[in-house]
């Protein structure tokens, strides 16, 4: 094998192979004689179906997978000779004909800059910290219970907090809703999730009140015609309902699976829920601190513009656009891949080394969310996708927590709220 090799970017690289012909023909030979002796053609007994009549109806295929594989292993033998790390697949030419006895190809591809030497010690990394209290105990079951209420009709008026039942119809820009005749809502009064405006006019009424008010709809109210408009509205109460919280005993622990040990094992059961989830946010904080420190820490990082490209994207499509609209996912994009590749630098040079006991951790813990966990280990067992991914997170997880046992580190007391609340 001849391997030339030419720079043709910063990073862009052409490889241009030469291999003796005799090599393909060899395999193409191989390949006819394992399909003569199990491919099963009319007129011939199985194992015998002569060599012709297999490269007469199956040669361009066997010859396109010989050389397939050929090319594939070779480049692979290519790059380890000239120690060159790609970065993404090759884009590979080749006529595929033998000239003067040998088979070429070029395959134009990026490489993985040379980044040296990784010190972390200079960078500053805060470490959130924070722990599960009886009252955040105390505050997810009152959350389970307002999960698990029931409504009971009330004659007094109505106060938030209730579920009122009512008929309405607004008239807005001289458009009436509906048409004719009233739409019945029902609306848990202060939640907001219909109208907060609406609901308000509502606290005071008791079953049977009718009124008029004037109210002004949210932008992204569901009545197109309503919304982010003022209108004049008719109101009639049908019902008030108040909220009925179930108790907190042998009965409500079983509801959510616990069947014995009570209410004190269903205390342990919240609590280790809750340490699960505050774990895993954690460790999702302070991986955003690190690897946004150490990204910041190699403003001049040469990146594959394939990889930005691709990664760009991945990005539009999970945002739902096109993925030939890129141009909004590129500096986000190149984050990310200075990013990848930073984390696996890392990793290689201090050879830190996947963790399987980390992986099955990992594995359970996204496992026990679910109703049957078996079956969600033996996917993510034969999914090679979902397993890669998710030793790849692994993987990140502990060369973060190496970065910040050698970075000049702090840590930061929060309470459990301050974790968990949305966008902190």
């Amino acid at each position: 094998m001849q391997v030339s090799i030419e720079n043709v970017g910063a990073l862009a690289r052409k490889l241009t192979v030469r291999l003796p012909a005799a090599e393909l023909e060899d395999s193409v030979r191989a390949r006819v004689r394992e399909m003569g002796r199990t491919a099963r053609i009319k007129g011939f007994r199985p194992g015998k179906v002569p060599a012709s009549v297999i490269e007469q109806r199956f040669g361009g295929q066997i010859r396109n997978e010989a050389l397939g594989e050929l090319i594939s292993q070779s480049f692979q033998q290519a790059v380890e000779q000239e120690k060159l790390r790609p970065a993404v697949q090759p884009s590979i030419s080749t006529s595929g004909q033998p000239d003067n006895g040998e088979i070429e190809y070029t395959a134009t591809f990026e490489v993985l800059p040379e980044i040296g030497p990784i010190d972390v010690t200079a960078l500053e990394i805060v470490k959130p910290v924070a722990s599960v209290a009886d009252a955040d105990i105390d505050q997810m079951i009152e959350t389970l219970r307002m999960q698990r209420r029931t409504w009971a009709a009330v004659e007094r008026p109505a106060q938030d907090g209730d579920m009122v039942l009512f008929e309405y119809s607004a008239e807005a820009d001289g458009v009436r809703h509906p048409d004719s005749g009233t739409d019945r809502v029902g609306a848990i009064l202060g939640s907001g999730a219909y109208s907060a405006e609406l609901e308000s006019t509502l606290v005071g009424k008791a079953t049977g009140e009718e009124f008029t008010a004037e109210v002004t709809f949210p932008e992204g109210f569901r009545v197109k015609e309503l919304a982010g408009k003022a209108a004049r509205v008719s109101v009639k109460v049908v019902r008030v309902q108040e909220p009925e919280l179930p108790t907190v005993d042998e009965s409500f622990a079983a509801s959510f699976g616990v069947r014995e040990g009570g209410v004190e094992r269903f205390r342990e059961d919240v609590r280790a829920n809750l340490e699960r989830e505050l774990k895993g946010v954690l460790m999702n904080r302070l991986k955003a601190g690190a690897i946004e420190k150490l990204v910041d820490a190699f403003p001049d990082l040469e990146i594959p513009e394939s990889l930005v490209e691709a990664e760009a994207r991945g990005l539009a499509r999970q945002a739902g656009e096109k993925d030939d609209v890129i141009a909004a996912y590129l500096a986000p994009a190149r984050r990310r891949v200075a990013a990848g590749m930073l984390v696996g630098e890392i990793a290689r040079q201090n050879e830190i080394r996947l963790e399987s006991r980390r992986v099955s951790e990992a594995l359970a813990t996204i496992a026990s969310t679910y109703e049957e966990p078996e079956q969600v280990v033996e996917l993510y067992r034969r999914d090679p996708q979902l397993m890669s991914a998710l030793q790849n997170r692994v993987m990140e997880d502990q060369v973060v927590e190496w970065i910040a046992s050698h970075a000049k580190g702090s840590e930061q007391s929060l309470s459990f709220n301050d974790v968990m609340r949305p966008g902190a």
